[in-house]
C-alpha cells in the first residue's frame, strides 16, 4: 500500500509536448522511432542491442508519442560493440564487430503492425549480448506479468508486458522453459524497470521472441467500440504489478507488496481473460498466496523490514499486525479456490488458511462480535515519539488514527468469515463452516449498532476504546459495508442519501478525480503522521485539520475504493447516481490520470479537489479496482450518452 510519502521526480503522464521534452531529457533516445504503426512505436539504440524507444497503444489508436524507454549509462557489461543496420522497412540487424574477423549478426528484428520479433542465432566467433528494454519507471509503471520462482529475478515465458494507460503485449518464445531477466528499483537516481531477452547460446543455437500487442480485458458486450471505455480496455490489467525482487504482486513493480490489498487483485483476476496460453491472472494470485503460505512477509505483517526483504521498501516496524491483513488474505484464498476450481490446492493449504481465519477472529477480545485493533484509536492517542513507524493505524488508510473497533476491517472480516465458511463446507470441514458462519452472523448483528452515528446518519470510521465514534463522513466505509451486506437496503439507501447530499453540500463535484475518502477535515489529533508537510499527507498544523484537508488521506481525491461506492449504488438500483461518478472517472482513466506525476513533482494517484497531485507512489494499484464497476454498468444497460438512463430506487 502506501508506506511513506516520498519526493518523486517530475514526469507527468500523458503525451503533451512539455511531457515529451521532460521524458527525452531523462533518456538517450532515438529522435524518432525507427518503426511506427497504429499499435506500436519502436526505436533501437545505435550502439547497444536495446530498445531506445518503446511505446504501444493496444487499441490501435496511434497514441504512441510517449516514450518511457530509458538507456542506462553505458558500462562494460551493457555496451558491447554492436551497430544497427537497417535492412528494409521494419527489418533491422544488430552486428557485432569481431576483432580480426567478419561481423557477427547478434540480433535480427522484424516489425509489423502489432508484432515485434527478436531473433538471435549462435555464433562461435563471440558471445552474443542480451537484448534489453529498460523503462524510466516514473514515465510509465511498466511490469511483467507471469510466473516467477521464489528468490529468482527471472520471469517465465509466456508472460505479458503491461504498460498502464497504454496496454499490453504478450511475449512468447520458441525455447521451452525460457525466462527473461527482470528487475525493478525505486530507491535509485532513476527508478527503472529492466527486462533482458537472453541471446542464443551453444545449447540454444536459435532463439526467437515475439512481442504481440494486444488489449487484454474482459469481453463485455456493447463497449468494444465505445471510446468512453478505452480506459477500461487499456487499464484492466493495471492493478496487477509483479515486483521482481519479491516475485509476487505488489503496489507496483518496484514498491511494497501489501498483504491487505491482496483481495483486490483476486476480485479483478476472477473476471480477467487468460493472459496467454496456460497463464491467467488467477495464477498470479496463487503465486502470491503461495509466498504468504510459505511464510513471506509484506507491508502490514510483523517482521517485514528492509533487511529481511531485500526490497526497496519502507518496512513494517509496528509490533502489531494490521487489522485488515488476515481478512484480505483469507478472502483471496477463498476467491482463488472458488474461481479457479483448484480444490486440490485448497485442500493442501486449508489448515494454513484456517490459521489466518482463526487468528483474524481472535481479535474479538471482548466477545461482542467485532474484532479489535490493539491500539485505542482515542482522539490524541498517537505515537509517543512522533514517528510513523513505531505505530500504524488499523487499516489501509494508514496515516489516520483508525483503531480499536474499525468499521473497514470488520467489514472485510465479515466477508472473510462468510467466504471461509463456504470453503470449509465445500471441503467437508463442517465444524469450521458452522463456527465461521456463526462469527459472521454475530459480527453483522453488532456492526450497524456499533458504527452508525445517529448525529449524521452514516457509519463512522471507527469506535475508539473510550467509546467515541470517529465520523468524518468516510465515503469508502459506507460503500464497503453496503457492498458486503452489513446494512439492510432500507438503511443503506438512507445512508447513501445522506452521503450524496453531504458531498453536494461540501461542493465536491469533480468526479473525474475519483472520490475523497472523507468529506470533512480530520483533526490533527486523529493523525498518525508527524513532522511532515500536510500537503504530503503529514499532520496539519491547525488543530481542526482544515489546512491538511484535500491532501492525501484527509479528503484527497483518488480512485482508491471508489469501486465500493459505485457497487453499493448499483446494488441498490441507483444507477443514475452511480453513472454520475463512473463516467467522469472513465474519462480520467482513458487520459491516464490515475498514475504519473504533475509539475509539482507529486503523483496523481492522490489529488486535491483542484486537480493538484498530492501522492508519492506514482502508481497505486488500488486506483484500478474501480474498473470492476464497468461490469455493473453493462449489466444495468449502458446508456447511449453519459448521464442517460432511469434512476431506480427500491
Amino acid at each position: 500500500m502506501k508506506p511513506s510519502p516520498l519526493t518523486p521526480a517530475i514526469v507527468p503522464r500523458r503525451w503533451t509536448l512539455p511531457l515529451l521534452s521532460v521524458v527525452c531529457s531523462m533518456n538517450t533516445l532515438a529522435a524518432e522511432p525507427d518503426f511506427q504503426s497504429a499499435f506500436v512505436a519502436a526505436g533501437f539504440s545505435r550502439s547497444r542491442s536495446a530498445f531506445a524507444f518503446f511505446s504501444l497503444d493496444s487499441l490501435g489508436k496511434r497514441q504512441t508519442a510517449l516514450n518511457p524507454a530509458w538507456m542506462p549509462p553505458a558500462t562494460a557489461t551493457n555496451a558491447p560493440a554492436v551497430r544497427l543496420e537497417k535492412k528494409d522497412a521494419g527489418r533491422f540487424d544488430y552486428l557485432l564487430d569481431v576483432p580480426g574477423g567478419q561481423p557477427v549478426r547478434a540480433w535480427s528484428i522484424e516489425c509489423s503492425d502489432r508484432e515485434l520479433v527478436l531473433r538471435s542465432e549462435f555464433s562461435p566467433a563471440a558471445p552474443l549480448p542480451a537484448f534489453t528494454l529498460t523503462f524510466a519507471q516514473k514515465a510509465n509503471y511498466a511490469t511483467l506479468l507471469g510466473l516467477m520462482q521464489a528468490g529468482e529475478r527471472r520471469m517465465a515465458l509466456p508472460c505479458v508486458l503491461h504498460m498502464p494507460g497504454m496496454g499490453s503485449c504478450r511475449i512468447t518464445g520458441n525455447v521451452p522453459g525460457a525466462k527473461l531477466d527482470y528487475d525493478a528499483r525505486r530507491y535509485v537516481k532513476t527508478p527503472f524497470v529492466h527486462i533482458e531477452f537472453p541471446p542464443a547460446t551453444a545449447q540454444q543455437p536459435r532463439v526467437e521472441y515475439r512481442l504481440n500487442v494486444t488489449a487484454i480485458h474482459p469481453p463485455l458486450a456493447g463497449i468494444e467500440t465505445d471510446a468512453r471505455f478505452d480506459g477500461f480496455r487499456r487499464d484492466y490489467l493495471s492493478i496487477f504489478q509483479v515486483n521482481p525482487r519479491a516475485q509476487f504482486l505488489a503496489n507496483n513493480s518496484a514498491s511494497d507488496p501489501c498483504a491487505y490489498t491482496l483481495f483486490k487483485y483476486a476480485e479483478m483476476a476472477r473476471r480477467a481473460p487468460p493472459l496467454a496460453d496456460g497463464l491467467t491472472c488467477l495464477d498470479l494470485v496463487r503465486m502470491t498466496l503461495d509466498r504468504y503460505l510459505a511464510g513471506a512477509k509484506a507491508f502490514g505483517l510483523v517482521g517485514f523490514t528492509k533487511e529481511s526483504s531485500g526490497l526497496d521498501v519502507y518496512g513494517w516496524f509496528t509490533p502489531a499486525r494490521i487489522l485488515d491483513a488476515y481478512p484480505s488474505m483469507v478472502m483471496t484464498a477463498c476467491i482463488y479456490a472458488e474461481s479457479s476450481g483448484d480444490l486440490p490446492w485448497a485442500r493442501a493449504n486449508y489448515e494454513k488458511i484456517a490459521v489466518w481465519a482463526r487468528e483474524m477472529m481472535e481479535g474479538d477480545k471482548n466477545g461482542n462480535g467485532l474484532i479489535e485493533y490493539p491500539y485505542s484509536g482515542n482522539l490524541g492517542d498517537r505515537p509517543t515519539g512522533g514517528a510513523m513507524g513505531e505505530r500504524r493505524p488499523a487499516n489501509w488508510w494508514d496515516t489516520i488514527n483508525f483503531g480499536h473497533e474499525d468499521a473497514y476491517a470488520n467489514a472485510l472480516a465479515f466477508r472473510a468469515c462468510k467466504q471461509f465458511a463456504g470453503l470449509a463446507r465445500k471441503l467437508g470441514h463442517h465444524e469450521d463452516a458452522a463456527f465461521f458462519a456463526a462469527k459472521a452472523a454475530k459480527l453483522r448483528t453488532a456492526y450497524v449498532p456499533a458504527f452508525l452515528n445517529p448525529a449524521t446518519g452514516v457509519l463512522a470510521g471507527w469506535r475508539s476504546a473510550d467509546g467515541q465514534l470517529h465520523d468524518y463522513w468516510f465515503t469508502f466505509i459506507q460503500g464497503v459495508a453496503i457492498t458486503y451486506g452489513l446494512v439492510d437496503d432500507r438503511d443503506a439507501n438512507r445512508i447513501m442519501d445522506r452521503l450524496l447530499k453531504k458531498m453536494a453540500d461540501v461542493g465536491y463535484t469533480h468526479f473525474r478525480l475519483g472520490l475523497p475518502g472523507n468529506l470533512v477535515p480530520i483533526p490533527k489529533a486523529d493523525y498518525i503522521l508527524a513532522n511532515t508537510k500536510p500537503e504530503w499527507g503529514g499532520e496539519p498544523r491547525l488543530d481542526d485539520g482544515s489546512d491538511g484537508f484535500q491532501f492525501y488521506e484527509n479528503g484527497g481525491a483518488t480512485g482508491c475504493y471508489v469501486y465500493f461506492t459505485l457497487k453499493a449504488l448499483y446494488q441498490l438500483g441507483r444507477v443514475e447516481d452511480a453513472r454520475r461518478i463512473l463516467y467522469p472517472m472513465l474519462e480520467g482513466y482513458a487520459a491516464g490520470e490515475f498514475q504519473g506525476f504533475d509539475k509539482s513533482g507529486m503523483s496523481r494517484d492522490w489529488k486535491d479537489w483542484k486537480v493538484g497531485g498530492h501522492g508519492y507512489e506514482g502508481l497505486l494499484v488500488d486506483n484500478y479496482l474501480t474498473l470492476l464497476a464497468v461490469f455493473d454498468e453493462v449489466q444495468a444497460g449502458s446508456p447511449r450518452s453519459s448521464g442517460a438512463g432511469a434512476q431506480k430506487r427500491p
